[in-house]
């Protein structure tokens, strides 16, 4: 039997069981228990390490499952994380499932989901809405919206974090996408789903799940609450270190089976794979080579963050306003070429609010290019001796721009010279400096020797909102500016200082929000998630170094190679080599 044969088998029952009268859309509402006839050694006591057999992974998750260590989750940032959607459905705990209608009409709005294991809620909707755009913050359970196909509920869901599809390491990528299929028969539900990842599977992951109603409808909660369970050194993050694992053998000795047929891949899923005892050639798949990023739009848009922040995008750059009483801050202006825009989208937002505050998170040009227009369509208030001092009451008709002297000391030195109404009218040299502005305390914070010697991050505190600037990005490896003073240990010192800023709101979701300098919106289970890899990197590659390996030899080893597909950018500082010469400098210089 070919991969194509049991593909074909799969849709052809779920095509048959769609081809019934689309009159029936099904009642799916209920309560429902778990049966565990299916994978049940994985769903209860859990897989092995380094059994990745059925499962059609390339070789970058593989590398990534390899370097996972199970002491990864006594880390108070990973206790509290639930499974997501693309796994919970495989857990232990009931499944609730019930409906919002609308009165006026009947309809259903929306179904809801409710797992007892780890309390993982989720809402599909049922009327029609769209996905929202790629910039808005992912969840554990994501997006999902919903049709009937004759008596199947057809579900897509976008919008994941990074999670499970085994709990031995083999994860998805926040671009994972999942299509679900709800069958009722009877009082016996079957869940069938299929995920794809560009990154880490090489065609999609088919499960099927069974549950059965049951008429108790008690559930208990699931709270969690972290706690310090081994002390560590901060910042630290377990993993093993390429070709370091000791278990990952351990599974296959104990059930007498050929190491070749549990490394995973598409092929190990076929029954002719075993009839010749895994010995069948195993296609090495490279880490999927990334795409150039699709042009930019040109247009800035907004999405409310939440209190007084919106997180403004454009051009594959963030900014940010804070807008209330007292006018609007802004942090970061984009490019020059968006300026007219931004100050358009914030006017928008703000009415007549005057923009007193710019603030600058670091030098570069795509986030301090507008300085000039955006400050010109500000008010400051200036009075008293200070009028003069600032170049007389004709100052009060731009906003102030605010910054590290660092970034100052940097942008004096920018050719062409920018325009004076484009430079910093006041800056700070300690490490924080605050204002209350808008009714709440505003944090600037300078990171040094992050992405540059001058990054400063700006918390709201009663939003609880932080932008990050591009000492942080979902979209690429971090860009180091080894000549402006950025460094690697830089850049994981700062993204462990973002975490200590961060409050998750419940089950490591919510909370503090992040915007970082390029991508969408994030909260801490997304830091942490960079965070870890970042630290991971740092490993290596030090470890390359101090084995005495050269750096062509360090591009050799392909050492990013599970990161690289989600993270190696096509072109510039952040493709895969050019961030391993960056990380092996910063390194070398560091010792």
């Amino acid at each position: 039997m070919t991969r194509q044969h049991v593909r074909m088998l799969v849709w052809t029952v779920l095509l048959t069981a769609v081809a019934s009268p689309a009159l029936a859309q099904v009642d799916l509402t209920g309560m429902w228990a778990p049966i565990f006839h299916e994978d049940q050694i994985e769903r209860i006591p859990g897989p092995d390490v380094g059994d990745y057999a059925g499962l059609p992974i390339n070789d970058a998750m593989r590398m990534r499952a390899d370097s996972w260590d199970a002491s990864l989750l006594t880390l108070p940032e990973h206790q509290c994380k639930p499974h997501p959607s693309t796994y919970g459905f495989r857990g232990v705990g009931n499944l609730r499932i019930s409906a919002e209608v609308n009165e006026k009409t009947q309809s259903i709005v929306k179904l809801h989901t409710h797992i007892q294991w780890q309390e993982q809620k989720r809402d599909i909707w049922m009327d029609g809405r769209p996905h929202p755009p790629e910039y808005a913050a992912h969840t554990w359970q994501g997006f999902s919206t919903a049709q009937w196909e004759g008596n199947v509920l057809v579900v897509k869901t976008t919008h994941l974090k990074a999670g499970w599809i085994r709990r031995n390491g083999l994860l998805i990528t926040d671009q994972a996408t999942m299509t679900e299929r709800f069958i009722r028969h009877g009082n016996y539900l079957t869940h069938v789903y299929l995920i794809e990842d560009p990154n880490y599977l090489t065609e999609p992951l088919i499960k099927t799940s069974g549950f059965q109603l049951v008429q108790n409808p008690a559930m208990q909660p699931y709270p969690c609450y972290p706690t310090v369970e081994v002390p560590r050194e901060k910042g630290e993050v377990p993993h093993h270190l390429p070709g370091e694992n000791p278990f990952l053998n351990e599974f296959a000795k104990k059930h007498n089976l050929p190491e070749n047929a549990i490394r995973g891949g598409a092929q190990t899923a076929l029954p002719e794979f075993m009839a010749t005892g895994g010995k069948a050639p195993q296609t090495r798949t490279e880490a999927t080579a990334r795409k150039p990023a699709p042009a930019p739009d040109n247009e800035v848009h907004a999405l409310h963050v939440q209190g007084n922040v919106w997180m403004l995008t454009g051009g594959g750059v963030n900014a940010a306003v804070q807008i209330g009483s007292e006018g609007v801050l802004v942090v970061d202006t984009m490019s020059a070429g968006l300026a007219d825009r931004l100050v358009a989208e914030v006017k928008k937002l703000a009415g007549d609010k005057p923009i007193r505050w710019i603030v600058n998170t670091h030098v570069d040009p795509d986030h301090t290019g507008g300085n000039g227009k955006v400050a010109e369509a500000g008010e400051s208030i200036i009075a008293g001796n200070f009028a003069n001092q600032a170049g007389g009451q004709t100052a009060a008709n731009f906003a102030k721009i605010l910054t590290h002297e660092n970034v100052e000391a940097r942008m004096v030195k920018v050719q062409p010279a920018l325009p004076t109404s484009a430079m910093p009218t006041d800056t700070f040299f300690t490490d924080e400096f605050e204002m209350h502005f808008n009714g709440e305390a505003v944090q600037f914070i300078h990171v040094p020797n992050a992405h540059t010697d001058g990054d400063v991050m700006v918390f709201f505190r009663k939003s609880d909102v932080l932008v990050a600037g591009d000492a942080f990005s979902t979209t690429s490896f971090p860009v180091v500016d080894l000549e402006s003073g950025g460094s690697l240990n830089g850049v994981v010192k700062t993204l462990n200082r973002v975490l200590d800023i961060t409050v998750p709101e419940d089950k490591q979701e919510g909370g503090t929000y992040v915007i970082p300098g390029h991508g969408r919106l994030t909260d801490e289970a997304d830091v942490v998630e960079y965070r870890d890899m970042m630290t991971i990197i740092r490993d290596r590659v030090q470890n390359a170094i101090d084995k005495g390996m050269t750096l062509e030899q360090v591009k050799a080893a392909r050492l990013l190679r599970d990161y690289e597909g989600r993270y190696g950018a096509a072109t510039g500082l952040a493709t895969p080599d050019a961030f391993v010469e960056t990380a092996y400098r910063s390194l070398k210089e560091d010792k």
